[in-house]
């Protein structure tokens, strides 16, 4: 990770902090200052330590479309966390991963409880919407928020539906475009509008969002199996231990490190339309790069 994209992700990581935190004030203001268990439980899990990989998107692709309405680039990246956070608090529960270790904490059901952990991911993604609300990007912000949204429940069920079962690859990378690429596209889309994209632009965003989402789970996939627990956050081997469909098991390690290569240089083509794409191209090194 070179040291201008590490400044990068922790300027974005920085000023997204800073809105996720002004939002959930506004919310303790609402409900009479009193922190209730749900808040303390939405908090937990908003506030949580992480990369911020999503509202980084959204920033990146604002600058590499031109000048950006910042509250319009801040209230987008927000509403993308809100939603990112909610889907991870409802993926660990025992009915769904049945994982207890999230970013090398207790996840939010094993840290409050399992009704708890419910209502704070139902509330998030209310607030997600909530949060683009107050931005003054267009209708079709919504639209792509919530088709996100939506597809990620699809990529889940269908995950659910899957294990024990043996998958092609192309509904393995289906599966996976709905689950982890439709937010993340939706991201760069969000971005990309606050700085008055094109539709040629958005198009170049959605290929690289759908590369880079693939290229994010392949990578998942491959550091479930060769990374150590303290370096995931997670437990290691979660995905193979519940026989789950992951890309090494169906094209074996060597093959899925292929797989990931060959979506990285899918999403630096799909950059060559813009000017300025510094921080998407850095991200989508960091992406095959990273260790956890």
């Amino acid at each position: 990770m070179t040291l201008r994209f590490k400044d990068y992700l922790t300027t974005s990581q920085a000023r997204v902090q800073s809105v996720l935190e002004g939002f959930l004030d506004d919310y303790l203001h609402a409900i009479g200052n009193k922190e209730t268990r749900l808040l303390a439980a939405i908090r937990y899990s908003l506030l949580a330590p992480g990369k911020r990989v999503r509202p980084m998107l959204v920033y990146a692709a604002a600058e590499a479309i031109g000048p950006a309405n910042h509250t319009d680039a801040d209230w987008a990246a927000c509403a993308v966390e809100c939603i990112h956070a909610y889907s991870l608090i409802h993926d660990d529960l025992p009915s769904m991963d049945d994982d207890d270790l999230r970013r090398n904490r207790p996840t939010c059901h094993i840290a409050f409880d399992e009704a708890t952990a419910i209502l704070a991911g139902d509330a998030l993604q209310a607030m997600a919407f909530e949060a683009l609300s107050r931005s003054q990007l267009p209708m079709q912000a919504v639209a792509i928020l919530s088709t996100a949204a939506r597809r990620m429940v699809d990529g889940q069920a269908i995950d659910q539906a899957a294990t024990n079962e043996i998958l092609s690859i192309e509904a393995l990378q289906a599966m996976h475009g709905d689950k982890t690429g439709a937010l993340i596209v939706a991201s760069l889309k969000l971005g990309a509008l606050s700085s008055g994209a094109n539709s040629q632009q958005l198009a170049a965003l959605e290929t690289f969002g759908e590369a880079i989402g693939l290229a994010f789970q392949i990578q998942d996939d491959i550091l479930d199996i060769t990374s150590t627990t303290e370096e995931l956050g997670k437990p290691q081997n979660s995905d193979s231990d519940a026989n789950k469909a992951t890309y090494p098991r169906f094209l074996g390690l060597e093959g899925a490190q292929q797989a990931l290569q060959q979506q990285h240089q899918r999403a630096i083509t799909s950059l060559e339309v813009f000017s300025h794409s510094t921080a998407l191209e850095q991200l989508a090194n960091f992406i095959v790069e990273r260790r956890r």
